[in-house]
């Protein structure tokens, strides 16, 4: 289980290099495109900012996209306390806990570190699960927090759409001229720009499931190191696997932070999914238990 954990962590970062380069290759496109690379430098210094802007203001809003309501103690005594006990456990601060009006079964961790951590759940998962198995759950969001996955998010959620305004800036600027008359750049390098533009965004968005994919299977297996018991958190997912985990509110650009996928199946849904086949991590969590 440990190996799996470190193997998942090795994998997130090559994934983010990955990322990282080619929103410099995007950049470094379009200054050969237009022939000016200061807008190669604009381009780089719009995308930290923008990528700051995301990881310090992305996780209110996503709470608020999703209508999330924080909680006290008072409120719902068993999911606050579930929730403290796995903070305590860990020798983590207790992070805010929310709660959703949503039949749909489903929860999510965000925030930026573990100081500045927020937990939310279903009231549909909430209603449906038993102790052992909503401990399950709260271990594996606490494990996002843990793993700093949430902070991994939000940074992932700032690339891609970097990535994507670029590439809408790039092309529609390229609608109104021909890009640089510098007989010094080759056609074929614009070609290569004009392609480049076209398709960093799907690019974009494979290695940002891809991360996704790889922190749920990391924080599966958190959770079940947290409370010696894989088959609370497999039972859980069994659940939304027999009901539905489809939330109300339809939100592309925070689904990859849901326990289970919030959205409605659509086409070349597992080459774009942010998470793995529920059944493979049912699978993977029956392998754990007899490690612990």
């Amino acid at each position: 289980m440990y190996s799996e954990i470190s193997r998942n962590k090795r994998k997130t970062i090559l994934l983010i290099t990955v990322f990282l380069v080619l929103i410099g290759l995007l950049a470094y496109f379009g200054g050969v495109y237009y022939g000016d690379f200061s807008i190669t430098i604009g381009a780089l210094i719009g995308s930290l900012i923008y990528v700051l802007f995301s990881y310090y203001g992305s996780s209110k809003v996503a709470l608020s996209f999703n209508g999330a309501k924080e909680i006290q103690k008072k409120d719902n005594p068993r999911l606050w306390r579930t929730v403290e006990n796995i903070a305590i456990t860990e020798g983590m601060p207790m992070p805010k806990v929310y709660i959703i009006e949503d039949s749909g079964m489903n929860a999510f961790a965000t925030g930026r570190d573990p100081h500045h951590a927020h937990v939310a759940i279903t009231t549909g998962l909430l209603d449906a699960l038993e102790d052992s198995e909503l401990q399950g759950v709260m271990a594996h969001e606490v494990g996002h927090i843990k793993n700093y996955d949430i902070r991994v998010s939000m940074i992932v959620f700032g690339l891609v759409m970097v990535i994507s305004i670029l590439s809408d800036i790039f092309l529609r600027i390229s609608f109104f001229g021909s890009g640089s008359e510098d007989d010094d750049a080759p056609a074929a390098l614009a070609a290569v720009a004009i392609v480049s533009m076209i398709l960093a965004p799907f690019v974009a968005a494979l290695i940002q499931s891809a991360i996704s994919r790889k922190r749920e299977y990391l924080a599966d297996a958190t959770g079940a190191l947290t409370t010696r018991y894989p088959e609370g958190l497999a039972r859980a997912l069994e659940k939304i696997r027999d009901g539905h985990a489809t939330l109300r509110r339809q939100n592309t650009s925070t689904a990859h932070l849901f326990f289970a996928n919030p959205l409605k199946s659509k086409g070349f849904s597992g080459l774009f999914s942010t998470h793995p086949p529920v059944e493979e991590r049912i699978k993977k969590l029956r392998s754990m238990d007899s490690q612990l």
